[in-house]
């Protein structure tokens, strides 16, 4: 009886399976999805009933300002700000007011008044230390949280500024249309 050498050892045979089933994997998972370079996000945006916030000529870079939106309760609460430098979704002829949800979407620490104007950046969250970038449509910067700080949507009407929607989900909702009655 003549042995021969097999032409193919055990490991080659083990990653050429283990590149087989990947592949055939990874096949269904992406299966009829197109990936191109100019694909656009976009962002559910939460339509709410307009809400008066401020003058907008009495608005002055450094100013904070704190509203309740969408709603009148602990979980609402939001902060405008006049950055002094031009940011997404910024209002206003310096397009640099903005305004932002003020609980952390990590595990809903309180941001207020935990911001840095020179780099435009909120935090660090008390709790976990994350920061998110004010001009980048609260974009997380560090620490644990995984998704943008809610913008609240503003409008001008001649010198007001209204608070009209939300970009992105508050926090502790699983929409932003429900009540939170309870604590």
């Amino acid at each position: 009886m003549d042995v021969q050498t097999p032409c193919v050892n055990r490991r080659q045979f083990l990653l050429a399976g283990a590149v087989s089933a990947m592949t055939v994997t990874l096949g269904s998972l992406f299966k009829g999805r197109v990936f191109a370079a100019d694909e656009h996000k976009t962002a559910t945006v939460y339509g709410f009933e307009k809400k008066w916030i401020a003058k907008l000529s009495e608005i002055k870079t450094g100013d904070t300002i704190v509203f309740l939106f969408p709603r009148e309760d602990a979980h609402s609460l939001c902060t405008l700000y006049k950055l002094g430098v031009r940011a997404g979704g910024g209002i206003g002829p310096d397009q640099d007011i903005v305004a932002f949800s003020d609980l952390c979407t990590h595990m809903g620490g309180l941001l207020r008044g935990n911001v840095d104007f020179k780099s435009a950046v909120a935090g660090p969250c008390p709790m976990h230390l994350t920061t998110f970038d004010l001009r980048r449509h609260g974009m997380v910067v560090s620490g644990q949280a995984t998704q943008n700080l809610p913008q609240i949507v503003l409008e001008t009407d001649g010198n007001d500024v209204f608070a009209a929607g939300v970009v992105g989900l508050l926090y502790g909702h699983h929409n932003n249309m429900e009540r939170r009655d309870r604590a």
